[in-house]
């Protein structure tokens, strides 16, 4: 069934370039999961240099919170499934006003529908717990939150990478 592979790191460590080694740019089946919600210009213009690299064969599907939904739907139409990223998803659901309980259920049903599929699935997140403790109670309900989520996820990975400097290390 469904390999899933959780690639970490922090804000620029290589975890998008590490995505397209991975799959390479060969001509496979490739749905990517977009979960940016381009709410300003320099969100927009992020998510453009993100298209830009991925290659044009991908499908690309953009999804801001329903992420699980859209897995389960694309049943085994693909090769690869990628999730870039779920610190986003956390982001945009808890910005919604969604509760922690909600979030954590959207991502262990995401993992679960991927531990279904045929396809190789890669979900990409952020380690947000290397930092300073943050401020306000947003950013440290968000950092806990992101954090819980990583765990679960990696529980059920079959690898984890961290990246560190565009390094590649595999954990699990």
């Amino acid at each position: 069934m469904g390999e899933i592979t959780l690639i970490l790191g922090g804000a620029r460590s290589g975890k998008s370039r590490h995505v397209l080694d991975l799959i390479g740019r060969k001509r496979r089946r490739v749905a990517f999961i977009a979960t940016g919600d381009p709410f300003d210009g320099e969100m927009k213009q992020r998510i453009g240099l993100h298209r830009k690299e991925r290659p044009p064969h991908w499908e690309t599907f953009e999804e801001a919170w329903n992420v699980s939904s859209v897995v389960d739907r694309l049943g085994a139409r693909f090769d690869w499934i990628v999730v870039d990223c779920l610190t986003l998803l956390v982001s945009n659901m808890l910005l919604k006003k969604f509760k922690a309980e909600r979030v954590e259920a959207e991502v262990e049903r995401l993992a679960q529908v991927m531990g279904k599929n045929k396809a190789r699935c890669i979900l990409v997140s952020n380690e947000v717990g290397l930092g300073i403790v943050p401020a306000n109670a947003l950013a440290r309900h968000f950092r806990d939150v992101a954090g819980r989520v990583n765990q679960k996820v990696a529980a059920r990975a079959d690898r984890v990478v961290f990246m560190i400097s565009g390094i590649p290390w595999r954990i699990k």
